[in-house]
């Protein structure tokens, strides 16, 4: 299986040193490693071309942020998996290894998920996983826990952060890529649901470790903004119809209570950019819904297993206003 591991780029000069030494230390080296720069003003090309012969820089004209430049990567390259990894990390040396022997074992799984710790402390959860709530609120397992092992069993989840994640070309090729209107944040979360639907398992990797330095060239407000805009254009398009009337009552108390929780802190920039984003998700709602059919029509398993792999509220923590999710 021909393996290329895709980085996506902008002004990561002092951060990608130690991404890419990582990837010279893996125990299964990969066919090709792509830097997707986006515009870059630092040294992120100089360094690139000057200290890592071996990596294949695509520089964009324009900043496409997160899905265009992994979008483009993946055009670049003919492999069988495709490993995305954002330019903030350290991968451990056996992260693509088991990557790969997961997958390899697992035939009915299109994707997988790393466990991904804090970069400078190391003993607390980032993601074990993404889950995906009933009411449309998806979020990282684990996510400020102490790493003590409660992750360590491999088995299906419903989606992988895309922050260190690898996705079968054929499973691409037949579900499509990162939706570019998504922009940056949660479109990991749209293409998870698309898979999931298409009958693809995601499978986590608890021992495809890799450290996280948390949103080090992306976050902040325009986190915010995205993640408000595209948790709403996620359910229009992805969640299947009789499950939205299902569960519309938590649907709308969830979002009305990122509105409170903003309302609430009206004084920060962050939530700000939340109700922002709330708004355009809502006018973008015609955009959405025009990609539903396309979403729905690939969908090749029942609703029972579409609800099974969904979590309840009650049981899984909400993202907060400030969302950490892979730079760009």
């Amino acid at each position: 299986m021909k393996v290329a591991v895709i980085i996506p780029n902008w002004n990561g000069a002092s951060l990608l040193p130690t991404c890419l030494d990582s990837l010279r230390a893996q125990t299964l080296m990969p066919a090709d490693i792509l830097v997707v720069d986006n515009a870059s003003t630092d040294d992120s090309v100089e360094i690139t071309r000057r200290n890592y012969p071996e990596v294949r820089l695509i520089s964009m004209p324009t900043n496409r942020l997160f899905a265009g430049a992994v979008n483009e990567g993946i055009h670049h390259t003919d492999a069988d998996l495709i490993a995305l990894l954002n330019n903030d990390t350290e991968a451990d040396s056996l992260w693509l290894a088991e990557i790969c022997r997961a997958l390899d074992n697992r035939p009915e799984a299109g994707f997988a998920a790393s466990k991904m710790l804090l970069f400078d402390r190391r003993n607390v959860i980032n993601s074990a996983g993404d889950f995906y709530r009933v009411d449309g609120v998806p979020g990282n397992r684990g996510v400020w826990e102490e790493d003590t092992g409660q992750y360590d069993q491999e088995g299906h989840v419903f989606g992988a952060c895309a922050g260190a994640a690898a996705y079968r070309r054929s499973m691409l090729s037949d579900i499509g890529l990162f939706d570019e209107d998504f922009v940056a944040y949660a479109e990991d979360v749209d293409l998870s649901f698309r898979a999931q639907l298409a009958g693809y398992r995601c499978v986590f990797v608890p021992t495809a470790i890799v450290y996280h330095r948390l949103s080090a060239t992306g976050g902040g407000d325009v986190a915010s903004y995205y993640c408000g805009r595209n948790f709403i254009g996620i359910l229009a398009k992805d969640m299947p119809g009789p499950l939205l009337r299902k569960h519309w009552r938590r649907i709308i108390a969830a979002q009305l209570a990122f509105s409170w929780e903003s309302i609430l802190h009206i004084g920060e920039s962050a939530a700000r950019a939340r109700l922002r984003g709330q708004l355009a998700g809502l006018l973008q709602l015609p955009c959405a819904l025009s990609k539903r059919r396309a979403a729905q029509q690939t969908r090749r398993v029942g609703l029972d297993y579409v609800e099974s792999i969904l979590s309840r509220p009650s049981n899984t923590r909400a993202r907060k206003t400030q969302i950490e999710r892979p730079g760009y």
